[in-house]
């Protein structure tokens, strides 16, 4: 059976992509003189345009039209660390492409919050709902592409405890070895949990893409574990599909 005229458009339409005869950035023709280019109604044309924009190929601009997306060139995090290094908070990101002074990781100042534990970060650390947690809120971009949002919770206890930094919005180079120094609490392992969702509002707006899920996020719940098997910190990291891959070593692998 033939395909349906409308993904005899897209395929056509994917074809060009795929070839460079419509280069990234490009606008489609109008959905008019798509129209009439293809002896298509107006509806067939839309959703051809429909299946190209699911896919990611294009994207409708309103008031503008449709364009062919730009590629992003992927920054890769990875998450596991090789033998006897201690990780942090956060996840290490080197890039797939060429390093320049363009691409220079850098961070927003550290919003500060004590709050009661959201349901998922109370279930992530093991403790009550109502239980006050410190939230370390930041942004990070690479060059001034915006790459990622972090969030680490701590219990608020920490900081009444002897750990009073955990609310200061200035950076803590070292939170495990802080936390080890001044409470004596020793990171042995963390776990992390990777999900796929669409974009919250705020998210959306920060990363710059739609709304409507078709550039999902990557969400890292990073939870550490003391000596005791009890969960330290828990830290939420989200990026988006777009411009991020994820990479897990395992065994004795070459560096990236």
């Amino acid at each position: 059976m033939a395909d349906a005229m409308y993904r005899q458009i897209a395929d056509d339409l994917r074809g060009q992509i795929d070839r460079g005869d419509l280069e990234p950035g490009q606008q489609l023709q109008t959905e008019l003189e798509l129209r009439g280019r293809y002896e298509a109604s107006r509806n067939t044309v839309r959703d051809a345009i429909k299946w190209l924009t699911n896919l990611g190929l294009v994207e409708t601009r309103p008031g503008q039209g449709t364009f062919v997306v730009r590629k992003e060139d992927p920054f890769v995090t990875v998450l596991t660390r090789k033998e006897g290094e201690v990780a942090e908070g956060g996840q290490s990101a080197s890039l797939l492409s060429k390093v320049g002074d363009s691409l220079t990781p850098s961070s927003s100042a550290i919003r500060v919050e004590i709050q009661p534990a959201p349901e998922d970060v109370a279930t992530r650390l093991e403790v009550a709902a109502d239980t006050e947690v410190i939230s370390r809120h930041e942004q990070r971009h690479i060059g001034r592409k915006p790459y990622s949002l972090q969030t680490s919770f701590y219990p608020v206890e920490f900081a009444e405890r002897g750990a009073p930094r955990l609310m200061s919005p200035k950076p803590i180079e070292g939170a495990v070895a802080y936390l080890r120094e001044t409470l004596g609490i020793k990171q042995v392992g963390y776990r992390d949990w990777v999900t796929v969702r669409a974009p919250n509002p705020i998210e959306a707006e920060f990363f710059k893409v739609p709304t409507d899920g078709r550039i999902a996020m990557f969400e890292i719940n990073r939870i550490a574990y003391d000596g005791n098997g009890k969960p330290m910190r828990l830290t939420v990291t989200v990026l988006p599909t777009d411009r991020n891959q994820i990479v897990v070593n395992v065994g004795d692998v070459p560096d990236l």
